[in-house]
């Protein structure tokens, strides 16, 4: 075998060796927190149960809160703290609260509680209005994007 030969052979094993190494010391994607929080409050601290019963965004409260998938979560009355406590996935934004055009888009970002959609009894958040109106252009080609995404994103697989 020539000098030369023996060469590339070597700088090719140096660099699968390399690789290898990168590779393994790269490990599996990070998990996000599985809830949106702010301020220590899941959603900025708005109440989930409102939008679904006074069609709003309404501040909720420390004074009537609770822990749920990690997260604190505030509401504006006792009445819909026990309503969310009783059936949480019923009233819990989608993808945790994160962006759900972000989310269909295979990422997350922070969201505006103003910028929101209620389709198929289900609570969507994005980033702001104007995002919102872009994610609604296709509802139901994001919510089916961000349905296979969130999964992937919550869980770093």
């Amino acid at each position: 075998m020539s000098a030369v030969t023996r060469n590339i052979r070597l700088s090719l094993i140096a660099v699968a060796a390399l690789i290898a190494t990168f590779a393994a010391m790269a490990g599996p994607a990070l998990a996000i927190e599985p809830v949106f929080q702010d301020g220590g409050a899941a959603i900025r601290g708005y109440d989930p149960v409102a939008y679904f019963t006074e069609g709003k965004p309404i501040e909720g409260s420390s004074d009537h809160s609770v822990e749920y998938n990690g997260a604190r979560w505030h509401f504006a009355s006792a009445a819909n703290r026990q309503l969310f406590a009783a059936d949480p996935a019923k009233y819990a934004p989608q993808y945790g609260g994160y962006c759900a055009w972000a989310v269909a888009n295979n990422y997350t970002a922070s969201i505006d509680p103003h910028a929101w959609t209620i389709k198929d009894g289900k609570l969507y958040l994005n980033f702001s209005k104007f995002v919102r109106a872009r994610w609604a252009i296709d509802k139901s080609g994001n919510i089916a994007k961000g349905d296979v995404n969130w999964p992937v994103l919550r869980d770093g697989a």
